[in-house]
């Protein structure tokens, strides 16, 4: 498959561990840190700067909005790590956390602050930036393997990415249980 729609996919699919993983840890914090989560408070944002389409909008769809704009930007995130140079993304699942990092800064202390949809990261409490990066290196570890089981392995390669990844995840396994 095709790199780029194979990061897609793999973004797309990404982004239910990731939700998972930011459901779960948004549960955790304080009760004054756990107002809406980004997706929803982004997705509302934009929505707002149109002037007409929240009154329109119940909790139901909101909630709709906000997931239907999460996973396409996982999705569309996803394709652009199948631009990363094949020698990088032989490292999976590191490369893919580094990349789900590197979409986070991007985009909570990058574009999202710049266009004023957002505040920066800086100015949320720390154990939410905590879920937020920890909810990206999710996606993107899951982004990079996933990408890499679906793209086609490349001439010349002695083992495929989809082997190099299952190979470099036992590694880290390995190295976590001490």
């Amino acid at each position: 498959m095709n790199r780029y729609w194979a990061g897609a996919l793999a973004g797309l699919a990404a982004t239910v561990p990731m939700t998972a993983t930011m459901l779960t840890l948004h549960r955790r914090l304080p009760k004054n840190e756990r107002y809406h989560l980004p997706p929803r408070e982004l997705t509302m944002a934009i929505v707002r700067r149109t002037g007409h389409l929240e009154r329109y909008m119940d909790d139901t769809v909101r909630r709709r909005a906000s997931l239907a704009a999460h996973y396409a930007y996982g999705a569309a995130t996803g394709a652009l790590y199948g631009v990363l140079p094949a020698r990088l993304r032989r490292a999976a699942l590191s490369t893919g956390a580094v990349y789900g990092v590197a979409v986070w800064g991007a985009s909570y202390l990058g574009w999202i602050p710049a266009l004023g949809l957002l505040k920066p990261a800086t100015e949320h409490p720390a154990r939410r930036n905590a879920v937020m990066i920890a909810a990206h290196v999710v996606w993107g570890g899951a982004t990079g393997v996933l990408t890499a089981a679906l793209a086609a392995p490349e001439k010349g390669a002695s083992r495929s990415p989809a082997t190099e990844a299952a190979g470099e995840a036992a590694s880290l396994s390995r190295v976590a249980a001490g």
